[in-house]
């Protein structure tokens, strides 16, 4: 017996002794642990917050510069080096000597490695033709609703008479997304111009809507004075430009859709209120049988544009037997037939 205890009850003692001891070092374990861990913490904090500031700058700025030096770094990364890490980059020509063009600007990008395979003089302003309708679709996507019904106006009617058009008459009420389309697939000049009309108020504030995108972009080297692309002097854009607005439509589900058809199928109506049925049939020689990817590509669909100024110019998205996309850009090419060949030569540095 310890001091009245009983054997039974000293043992007891002793055992809730030790799990108080057990616990007790437990607790102290834990203690230490998140002591450790807080001090873990607060050291990658400090160094975040202020030891991640000690570094030189890699280039100098001055603080009278608008967003604390931004152009000035920009202007030394390059234009195009300064807008995204996410995006082909290219500084001059590229891979020339792998095929001959003579297209006055051409490229080909890898959308998935983020690799320029070919470029030439692709900061070159030139005017883009039809492919300014990309830019007329970026810009409706993103403000308009495909839904609102459309009553064509005389506005459609402003164009160049011959240029291509879907054909639209006065008083014809159709959907916005009829007209997306009636624009892109036929690349009709009259349905860009009703667009422009319904999604702005006005043509004039709709091209203000596209040159406030292209800053936007990045596109330094564009400027629209028409939402077509039909020729006007300060109308012009790049084959690099062309390649960041492009990219951007890509991220809507209803331009890969677009550039996808072979044509398109509409019902509306016209003034009267009778039932007016078309098919628009795609511009795009690859889809109407009369030009043949090379092997091992598969052509997903792009944009064409034709004038005298532009010449022959295409914008076309395509992909590997791997689903790998890539987007060729060619602007003014001396016809049809030397486009679609010179498209090819480009097309087989994919493969």
């Amino acid at each position: 017996m310890r001091l009245g205890y009983t054997e039974r009850e000293w043992a007891r003692i002793l055992t809730q002794e030790k799990l108080e001891k057990k616990r007790n070092r437990r607790l102290a374990a834990i203690l230490a642990l998140l002591l450790g861990l807080a001090a873990c913490m607060g050291f990658l904090v400090y160094y975040m917050v202020y030891r991640s500031h000690d570094y030189t700058l890699s280039f100098s700025y001055s603080s009278t510069d608008t967003a604390f030096g931004l152009g000035t770094i920009l202007s030394e990364l390059d234009t195009e080096e300064g807008y995204a890490s996410e995006l082909c980059l290219a500084t001059g020509d590229i891979n020339t000597s792998a095929v001959s063009l003579d297209a006055y600007s051409a490229a080909l990008f890898d959308i998935n490695d983020l690799e320029t395979l070919y470029a030439k003089d692709v900061f070159t302003k030139r005017s883009p033709a039809s492919i300014t309708k990309v830019m007329t679709a970026l810009v409706t996507l993103k403000y308009g609703n495909l839904d609102d019904q459309v009553t064509v106006t005389s506005t459609a009617l402003d164009i160049e008479e011959g240029s291509s058009v879907a054909d639209l008459k006065v008083g014809d009420v159709l959907s916005l997304r009829q007209l997306l389309y009636g624009m892109m697939v036929v690349s009709g000049n009259d349905a860009a111009m009703v667009i422009a009309e319904h999604i702005a108020g006005s043509v004039d504030a709709f091209v203000e809507l596209m040159n406030e995108e292209a800053a936007s972009l990045g596109a330094t080297g564009t400027h629209f004075t028409n939402p077509h692309g039909l020729t006007d002097s300060e109308h012009y854009t790049t084959v690099y430009d062309i390649y960041l607005i492009f990219n951007e439509a890509m991220q809507y589900d209803t331009f890969m859709d677009i550039i996808n058809r072979k044509n398109y199928y509409a019902e509306y109506t016209d003034a009267d209120g009778n039932s007016v049925a078309v098919t628009w049939d795609s511009t795009n020689l690859y889809f109407t049988g009369d030009a043949t990817a090379p092997d091992g590509v598969i052509v997903y669909g792009g944009k064409t544009g034709t004038t005298n100024d532009a010449g022959s110019c295409l914008a076309l998205l395509a992909k590997d037997l791997y689903g790998n996309p890539y987007l060729a850009i060619i602007l003014h090419s001396e016809s049809k037939e030397t486009l679609y060949t010179e498209m090819n030569s480009l097309l087989s540095l994919i493969v």
